[in-house]
């Protein structure tokens, strides 16, 4: 899909806000409602817009702990990747996996309370059943920068 700049308004008006009324929505991107909804709705339609979500505070729901896991699995045939692949997106504490080049095989964010938390997560899910030879956790000092804005 090509996008002009007022699809790139509309969507960067609804990357920062998703609940946005469509007039207000319209108002903001200098269309009338109904050009701007039928807009939004060919955006949706061709995938642009995948789903709304509400953004989530995980330090007050007692997630408060981000790790940053690498990890090297067995071997790298398909067989294996897929076992893990599987077993990644059924864990709801994995927020983000991602195959990679490089030094690692895969890398991950993973969520939980507290490092004994984030323990029993590795030691039970992180383990050779699930494709994994080794890995590596790293833990922030510092939260310095997270967007959830794509650049348009």
């Amino acid at each position: 899909m090509r996008l002009d700049e007022t699809d790139r308004h509309i969507l960067r008006v609804l990357q920062r806000d998703g609940r946005i009324q469509n007039a207000e929505l319209a108002h903001r991107v200098g269309l009338s409602p109904s050009p701007c909804l039928r807009r939004v709705r060919l955006l949706e339609e061709a995938g642009v817009i995948e789903r709304y979500v509400a953004v989530l505070n995980p330090a007050r729901l007692g997630l408060g702990m981000s790790l940053f896991t690498r990890v090297w699995l067995l071997t790298q045939d398909a067989e294996t990747i897929d076992r893990f692949v599987a077993a990644m997106q059924r864990l709801e504490q994995v927020m983000e996996c991602y195959i990679v080049l490089g030094e690692c095989d895969a890398m991950l964010r993973v969520v939980v309370a507290d490092l004994d938390d984030y323990r029993r997560f590795q030691t039970t899910h992180l383990t050779r059943a699930n494709g994994i030879s080794n890995v590596k956790t790293d833990l922030p000092s510092q939260v310095v920068k997270r967007s959830y804005e794509l650049p348009l």
